[in-house]
C-alpha cells in the first residue's frame, strides 16, 4: 500500500468533524492499510483518518502488546469511568511536542472491524489514553487542547511517574 502525508498542526483538516463510514468498502480498507503503514513508518501508537487528510471515523492503533493492531471503523466511547489520570502525551500531527493530558482512567469503545462486525473492548491505562486522544481527532480536537499545566505535588505522585515511563503516544 501506500504511505500518507500526515497533516500538521495549523493544518485546518485537523479541525473539522469527521463523518461516519457508511459502507465498507475497497476505498475504506485501502484506508485502513495506508494509515497502518504510515503509522509504522512514523513510528507511532495511533493514528487518525484526519490526521492523513481524511475527513472520515476511522482509527488504527497498535500499543505494540499481545492485541497488535487494531482497525478501528466508526469508534464510538459507550463507557468512560469517572476515575481520571494524567499522563504525558505527543501527536505525529504536532511533532516535536508533549504535554500533560488529563483522561478517562477506563473506558469502553465500540466500533466496527474491517469485515463490519461490530466490537466492544474495554481498556484501561494508557491503551485507554491512546484511544481516547484518536476518537479526539474524529472530533477535530488535538491533545494541545487538553493538555494541562502539572504542579510539584501531581508530579511526585506514583502513578503519574508509572506513567511517564510507557513513553509518549504519538
Amino acid at each position: 500500500m501506500a504511505i500518507r502525508k500526515i497533516r500538521i498542526e495549523g493544518d485546518p483538516l485537523l479541525r473539522k468533524k469527521s463523518r461516519e463510514v457508511t459502507e465498507i468498502n475497497d476505498r475504506t480498507l485501502e484506508l485502513l492499510e495506508d494509515m497502518k503503514d504510515t503509522l509504522y513508518e512514523a513510528e507511532g501508537l495511533g493514528l487518525a483518518a484526519p490526521q492523513v487528510g481524511v475527513l472520515r471515523k476511522v482509527v488504527v492503533v497498535d500499543m505494540r502488546d499481545d492485541e497488535g493492531l487494531l482497525k478501528m471503523i466508526n469508534p464510538k466511547i459507550i463507557e468512560k469511568s469517572e476515575e481520571t489520570q494524567i499522563n504525558i502525551e505527543g501527536c505525529l500531527s504536532v511533532p516535536d511536542e508533549s504535554g500533560y493530558v488529563q483522561r478517562p482512567k477506563e473506558l469502553t469503545v465500540e466500533y466496527l472491524d474491517e469485515k463490519g462486525e461490530t466490537h466492544k473492548m474495554k481498556c484501561d491505562g494508557y491503551k485507554a489514553v491512546c484511544i481516547s486522544h484518536e476518537l479526539d481527532h474524529l472530533e477535530g480536537i488535538l491533545y494541545i487542547d487538553k493538555k494541562i499545566e502539572v504542579d510539584e505535588e501531581m508530579l511526585e505522585s506514583e502513578e503519574l511517574l508509572e506513567n511517564e515511563e510507557n513513553g509518549d503516544t504519538k
